[in-house]
């Protein structure tokens, strides 16, 4: 069965650049002014000279560019995060005939770096292994596996002979996934969004949500249980999202006013 993730704690502190990250992966375009990012940072104590730092090496690195008159930007491996973030968060299917993809690997005796990539795309094209070197998945997604590191790659496609859905089922964890989509569920309607005092909690829920719609196999409809909670979920966090950013919205508004005068 596909390993999951556990989900970060939510009291561990967070760092300048995941905050920053965080933050520019929620715009779109996903650039902000130095003045923004410094103020939505110190909703978790981060100064100004830690954030400017974090920037500095976050472009260093690749992850950001600046357009030199104090604006960054997202880049590199980031910005394709964003990209993932987007599509999960959309769950955009294509129709499905029943075939799965197959994807097996020829050549599975590469270097560890090599096949800890290759396991990480393979992971983010939702695919799942049902043995060393055999990954599959319903044919309802386009893959995108060219340049896979390490790898002599067979693929092609299939119509399970038994039950589809209890492939399915041997291949992710689907109740864990349902059930944590239930908690969050239950926690985007606890957190009232009534005033400042929420924005960071709200901050590491949103964080969290859209972590949880990138480990959705989003799996066709005829695999999956009748109360499956990935569309109430993303039609919570949307109408949640909205109030959420109204809400940072007229706090940054009235944090920039206070500072002119």
């Amino acid at each position: 069965m596909q390993q999951r993730n556990a989900p970060q704690e939510r009291n561990a502190p967070l760092t300048a650049r995941s905050v920053l990250a965080s933050t520019l992966l929620g715009m779109e375009p996903p650039e902000l002014p130095v003045a923004q990012l410094v103020h939505t940072a110190g909703l978790f104590g981060i100064t100004e000279n830690t954030v400017r730092v974090a920037l500095s090496r976050m472009a260093a690195s690749g992850e950001a560019v600046t357009d030199g008159a104090g604006r960054y930007r997202l880049a590199g491996h980031l910005l394709e995060r964003q990209r993932r973030q987007r599509a999960s968060r959309a769950a955009q299917t294509t129709p499905w005939n029943g075939t799965w993809d197959l994807v097996l690997v020829r050549a599975p005796s590469s270097s560890a770096e090599a096949r800890s990539a290759r396991r990480r795309l393979f992971a983010r094209a939702r695919l799942a292994e049902l043995r060393e070197g055999c990954w599959l998945r319903p044919a309802n997604l386009e893959l995108a596996l060219e340049g896979t590191p390490g790898a002599d790659l067979l693929a092609g496609s299939f119509v399970p002979a038994g039950d589809g859905a209890a492939l399915a089922a041997r291949l992710w964890d689907l109740p864990w996934w349902a059930a944590r989509a239930e908690t969050l569920r239950l926690e985007l309607a606890a957190l009232a969004l009534g005033g400042p005092e929420d924005l960071a909690p709200g901050f590491v829920l949103s964080a969290a949500v859209l972590r949880h719609f990138q480990a959705d196999p989003l799996l066709p409809d005829g695999l999956l249980a009748p109360d499956w909670p990935g569309a109430v979920l993303r039609a919570d966090y949307d109408e949640w999202d909205g109030r959420y950013r109204r809400l940072l919205a007229r706090w940054s508004r009235e944090g920039q006013a206070k500072s002119r005068a």
